[in-house]
């Protein structure tokens, strides 16, 4: 695939780079290089490959919600530095 010396400076524009004229050679190759890779992948056969957004089987593993006794508000309100109304009560924040 072509890429000339202006796909180079508009991918920099994008990414917000600065590439200096010596640099340039080398870009233009390696992105020749990413895209031939690219249309090397786009000839691969297909067909039957279910798509997939990750290469491992994944699912979402919760436990269970159960009810458990917890603290009681006293106990937990000791540590707080400041409460009011057995609440904590913490500065405003507009």
């Amino acid at each position: 695939m072509g890429i000339t010396v202006n796909d180079v400076e508009y991918v920099a524009k994008l990414a917000k780079l600065t590439i200096s004229e010596e640099e340039m050679d080398g870009y233009i190759k390696k992105l020749s290089s990413i895209l031939d890779y690219m249309q090397q992948l786009q000839e691969i056969d297909t067909t039957g490959v279910q798509p997939t957004t990750h290469v491992l089987p994944l699912e979402n593993v919760f436990r269970a919600d159960e009810v458990r006794p917890c603290l009681p508000r006293e106990k937990v309100l000791t540590n707080a530095p400041d409460t009011e109304d057995g609440y904590f009560k913490v500065p405003k924040i507009l």
